[in-house]
C-alpha cells in the first residue's frame, strides 16, 4: 500500500488572501470572546460543555481537546489566557477554526467586533 498522506493536513503551502483574512476576522472575534468570557465566567460551563461533547463524539481531535481545556485552567489569569488565545502559530490558528467558543457573542457583539478589523 505504501504511505497516504492525510487529506487534511497542508503544510507549507501558501495561505491565500481569503484563508488571510478569514483567520484576521477569526482572531478579532475570539479577542471579542476572550475578553467577554473573563468577565463572565458563566459562559465556562457552556464551552466546557462543547470541548467535552465534541471530544467525545469524535469530531475534536486530542491536541485540540488538550488546548482548549488546558487555556481554560487560566481563565484566573486573564493576560496569560489572551495571550494564549491569541498566538499567532498556525496549530492555533488551525484550533481557532473550529472554536469551542460558540454562543458568547451576541450578534451586535460580533458585528462590533468584526467593525474594528483593519485589513
Amino acid at each position: 500500500m505504501g504511505y497516504q498522506p492525510t487529506r487534511n493536513r497542508v503544510r507549507n503551502r501558501p495561505k491565500t488572501a481569503q484563508q488571510d483574512n478569514i483567520d484576521k476576522q477569526i482572531l478579532c472575534l475570539h479577542k471579542a470572546m476572550g475578553e467577554k468570557l473573563i468577565a463572565n465566567h458563566q459562559y465556562i460551563s457552556q464551552v466546557v460543555e462543547t470541548i467535552q461533547a465534541r471530544y467525545e463524539s469524535g469530531t475534536m481531535r486530542h491536541g485540540a481537546y488538550l488546548f482548549w481545556s488546558s487555556l481554560l485552567e487560566y481563565i484566573e489569569q486573564p493576560t496569560l489566557f489572551m495571550e494564549t488565545l491569541m498566538e499567532n502559530s498556525p496549530q492555533i490558528t488551525q484550533y481557532r477554526r473550529q472554536t469551542p467558543l460558540i454562543g458568547i457573542l451576541t450578534e451586535e457583539e460580533r458585528q462590533a467586533a468584526l467593525s474594528k478589523l483593519v485589513y
